[in-house]
């Protein structure tokens, strides 16, 4: 009997048809007791807005940050747990948000993204996390509000060529610009680096003070072409929500700035990012709501935000 592959978008069901590996392979990917195996999420508790945490000591949680998070939500209530992922799930300020901890990477963010993608009805995706500045313009404790990520990692290049742009929802991000200039935050809109290696492809150096002839030039690159900060996991999690349809977007502290030599202070800004996390996904909460009482398909600035 061959499989059902009607809900397939056109262009995902003519390449399937022509793998040959197609009966080995299952199509929504691995499951344990009905669920999917990596996340464990049951997809009914997971919200339309979704935080994506890294298990980062330089961030300072007091706990899994996904749990600590669960604090600030109203009737929050585990929607998976696994050795890789938490996810729990609350309300603020009638906002859905579920918030997921897992691993560091691009690789990490994938397997999370595609079981959220695959079985959630979850719109919108948020890195929320941790930074290092790469410009004069920061500061350590400033915010980076990614309007677009530049893609030095390798997992988008599993799913997109180079020249397509991991460009931000511009709703996302007008409402996280919107939240932190009512925290008072001090924040930047502008360009996040996501790379790999932490290290080299930094500017950092690795053992024994091992650098490539090209990593020299890592930071200066920054700084002529008007990147902010560079972090790892920004790239897949937006490339990811935008090629599926959703909607992604980044919001990171600044722990040190390299460009400058200002030194890393543990946790700097990361609170202010989570407050302005919340209180983003509230505001846009609200200009969903607005959308779709005007009947239209975006957002558009002629359209109030409502306070």
């Amino acid at each position: 009997m061959s499989e059902d592959l009607s809900h397939l978008p056109a262009v995902s069901r003519e390449t399937w048809e022509t793998y040959k590996y197609r009966n080995n392979v299952p199509l929504r990917g691995l499951e344990i007791d009905g669920r999917p195996a990596l996340t464990g999420i049951d997809p009914s508790k997971v919200g339309d807005y979704v935080f994506i945490f890294v298990r980062d000591p330089l961030c300072a949680y007091d706990d899994d940050p996904a749990t600590q998070l669960a604090s600030r939500l109203e009737n929050a209530e585990l929607a998976g747990k696994t050795g890789m992922f938490t996810t729990w799930t609350g309300t603020y300020k009638g906002a859905r948000i579920s918030a997921v901890s897992g691993g560091s990477g691009g690789g990490e963010a994938e397997l999370c993204m595609f079981e959220l993608l695959e079985y959630t009805n979850a719109n919108t995706f948020l890195r929320v996390g941790g930074s290092g500045g790469t410009n004069e313009a920061v500061r350590p404790g400033d915010l980076v509000i990614a309007k677009g990520i530049v893609r030095d990692e390798g997992l988008s290049a599993a799913y997109v060529g180079p020249g397509w742009p991991a460009v931000c929802d511009p709703e996302v991000v007008i409402a996280l610009a919107e939240a932190a200039r009512a925290l008072d935050v001090r924040y930047h809109i502008g360009l996040t680096r996501s790379m790999d290696s932490d290290l080299i492809s930094g500017g950092r150096p690795s053992v024994r003070g091992y650098l490539r002839p090209e990593n020299l030039n890592a930071v200066d690159e920054c700084r002529r072409t008007g990147v902010l900060n560079g972090e790892r996991e920004a790239s897949a999690i937006v490339t990811m929500a935008t090629l599926f349809g959703k909607r992604g977007g980044s919001v990171c502290s600044v722990a040190d700035n390299i460009a400058t030599g200002e030194k890393f202070e543990v946790g700097a800004g990361h609170h202010a990012a989570i407050e302005v996390a919340l209180e983003g996904m509230a505001i846009l909460a609200k200009m969903d709501a607005e959308r779709t009482a005007a009947g239209a398909t975006h957002w558009l600035p002629s359209m109030r935000i409502p306070r």
